[in-house]
């Protein structure tokens, strides 16, 4: 079966910086609904446009075709005394954006009575290399579309 809009895609991936050094690599496999529901990065689906089970690939994307540049208006700065005792860099909090959606902000430093909140990505501004194996492709549930990703093993869980 060729993957195709509403096509559930199974896939192993690795990502990796510009120089080859390894980032992540999925230990489960990554189960999307194909079709432009945004349940992947539009050049990965992109690639995988079309292709079968079996199909391996690697990517090399620019930071704004993975996930975006940085915007360094998503930092922001907030005094100690606003947080809860324990606050450690790495942990996550959530917050609204300047647009008064809500946004996830990472941790990124503790500086004095200060912390630095960053809401980019943590892989913003970076190109990447995407290596992916396609291990299945079959056909979406009709929730599956009506829900817009896959549900069951390796998918979404209600």
């Amino acid at each position: 079966m060729k993957i195709e809009k509403n096509t559930a895609v199974t896939l192993r991936f690795k990502v990796a910086d510009a120089q080859g050094k390894l980032i992540e690599e999925n230990k489960e496999p990554m189960v999307y609904l194909h079709g432009g529901y945004g349940n992947t990065l539009p050049k990965i689906e992109e690639a995988l446009d079309g292709r079968e089970a079996g199909y391996q690939t690697t990517l090399a994307l620019a930071a704004e075709d993975a996930f975006g540049l940085r915007d360094e208006d998503l930092v922001r700065t907030i005094p100690r005394s606003q947080f809860p005792p324990g606050v450690k860099v790495g942990g996550q909090l959530e917050g609204q954006g300047s647009d008064g959606r809500r946004q996830v902000f990472n941790v990124a430093k503790i500086k004095g009575d200060t912390v630095i909140l960053d809401a980019n990505h943590p892989l913003a501004g970076k190109a990447l290399r995407f290596t992916l194996k396609v291990t299945d492709v079959r056909l979406a549930s009709d929730e599956e579309i009506a829900h817009q990703h896959v549900h069951g093993e390796h998918g979404h869980h209600h």
